[in-house]
């Protein structure tokens, strides 16, 4: 987890002159979680960093930093089996995650073995993929990692009842944005720190 994010938030609370248990009771946690905070085992979630900027009375931006600059960047990634729309993509990507490793498959196989390496944090996927379909791709990610936040790309609405039976947090309608894939990160299932001013 995060050394850098642990030692922020100790330093923070220390000079607010406030314990580990006093914050956990301005929070409602226990002071363990706190102590998992600090220690870097455990990273709160987007809506936590939230809670904690009010507690502390620090800059929101401050938390989100600190915890982006973790000790291995979180994987997304983007399969797409057209060049054109992965490499539009791609920048979009990168420019809302910039503390977020991204990288891009036009072959679903690929993406797999990827994921099977990697600890994949949020997978964006083309629902139309030739002879193998998002949907199948989407089951195998969470196979691999059931924290897999997957969001499914396509130009097609009428696949968001079947996407959602496969577990994923999100359903984009091409073309992709920078707004859409920022609410997309509101909404998912498992939140991490990608280092977007909006997250």
């Amino acid at each position: 987890m995060s050394k850098i994010f642990a030692e922020t938030l100790k330093n923070i609370r220390t000079e607010k002159g406030l314990s580990q248990r006093e914050l956990a009771e301005r929070l409602f946690v226990t002071r363990t979680s706190v102590n998992r905070w600090e220690n870097g085992s455990r990273l709160p979630d987007a809506a936590m960093l939230l809670r904690l900027s009010e507690a502390l009375g620090v800059d929101i931006n401050i938390l989100f930093s600190a915890a982006a600059k973790g000790d291995v960047p979180p994987r997304v990634i983007m399969v797409d089996d057209n060049r054109i729309i992965l490499n539009g993509g791609m920048p979009i990507l990168e420019e809302v995650m910039p503390h977020a490793t991204v990288t891009g498959f036009t072959k679903p196989t690929d993406a797999i073995e990827y994921a099977k390496k990697e600890r994949v944090a949020l997978a964006l996927l083309d629902i139309e993929m030739g002879s193998i379909s998002g949907l199948d791709v989407c089951r195998d990610l969470l196979r691999i990692n059931p924290r897999t936040n997957v969001v499914f790309l396509t130009a097609y609405p009428s696949y968001a009842i079947d996407a959602w039976e496969t577990g994923a947090s999100g359903f984009m309608l091409k073309p992709i944005t920078a707004e859409g894939v920022r609410e997309q990160l509101k909404k998912l299932r498992y939140p991490f720190p990608s280092g977007g001013i909006d997250t």
